[in-house]
């Protein structure tokens, strides 16, 4: 039987059983795009990547899979290829580029298990009604207002989230209703609460085989992206913020970032974290169905 090699590991976070688990896949440069989803689908993590040779000038390249659909970028799967790589001897650690189907993205590998990613160029939204998103996500609008913050609105650095503050009480009570997401056309939604530079958050994928991310690496780029709009992070310069996610899902997990900024508006923005090696083995290559 022929087979591909794949690794289990758990991304932003310093201790295993925590962060984000994605299945990273090696020597499946053959395989149909049909083949991957397969493989995909039975890891049935949020994403699967498989690392592949680049096209052009690149260190390597990425393809990203959810269980549904081929994403052009995603954070955790990124910092993941790229730490596991290194560890595996194909690419040294320090400056490296990745391939994907946002670009050409600059990652940062470090010996000691980490890496930064810098996201693709940032866009922001216009303010959004937080009255359906509050709804969808279980919430009422005292939610909202007690955060005392900005209005809800999309942002991303290669893959674009809603973004919605509400207090941080309130993180612990949402409960996402899936018809009402799709009547409000939200497919990525992030709740948070705001404090001191520091971001209590949950990301949501409404309808998705893996609903709820304990770590989400696009959606910490576009947050920043969100804050520098919302002015709670400089409108000039570099800034750092931090991001705890997955403690209502026993999987805590830390993204480090910094946002930096031209006349309010950000500019570029980079999210850090740590991978642990969980398992290793081989997997069976599914017949070509394409």
């Amino acid at each position: 039987m022929s087979t591909v090699a794949y690794e289990i590991v758990d991304v932003f976070t310093d201790r295993p059983f925590a962060g984000n688990p994605l299945a990273v896949v090696y020597g499946a440069d053959d395989l149909a795009t049909d083949q991957m989803h397969v493989l995909a689908r039975e890891f049935n993590q949020s994403e699967t990547v498989f690392v592949l040779p680049p096209t052009g000038s690149a260190t390597y390249r990425a393809r990203i899979f959810t269980p549904e659909i081929e994403l052009p970028f995603a954070g955790h799967p990124s910092i993941g290829a790229a730490v596991t790589s290194m560890r595996r001897g194909l690419l040294p650690a320090g400056d490296v580029v990745q391939e994907c189907g946002a670009g050409l993205l600059p990652i940062t590998v470090r010996e000691s298990g980490s890496a930064t990613l810098t996201g693709g160029e940032p866009t922001l939204g216009e303010a959004l009604d937080p009255e359906p998103l509050l709804a969808l996500a279980g919430l009422t609008a005292e939610d909202h207002e007690a955060a005392g913050l900005a209005a809800p609105r999309s942002a991303g650095c290669g893959l674009s989230w809603v973004f919605l503050p509400v207090r941080r009480e309130a993180l612990a009570h949402v409960r996402i209703d899936n018809a009402a997401a799709e009547k409000a056309g939200v497919t990525d939604i992030c709740l948070f609460a705001w404090s001191d530079g520091e971001a209590y958050a949950r990301a949501f994928v409404p309808g998705s085989a893996v609903p709820e991310d304990p770590a989400t690496g696009s959606a910490a780029l576009g947050l920043g992206v969100w804050l520098v709009g919302a002015g709670l992070l400089p409108a000039d310069g570099t800034a750092s913020y931090r991001i705890h996610q997955g403690f209502e899902m026993k999987r805590p997990s830390l993204l480090d970032c910094t946002v930096s900024a031209e006349a309010g508006v950000a500019t570029s923005v980079t999210v850090t974290g740590h991978v642990c090696p969980i398992a290793k083995g081989e997997i069976a290559i599914p017949p070509f169905i394409g």
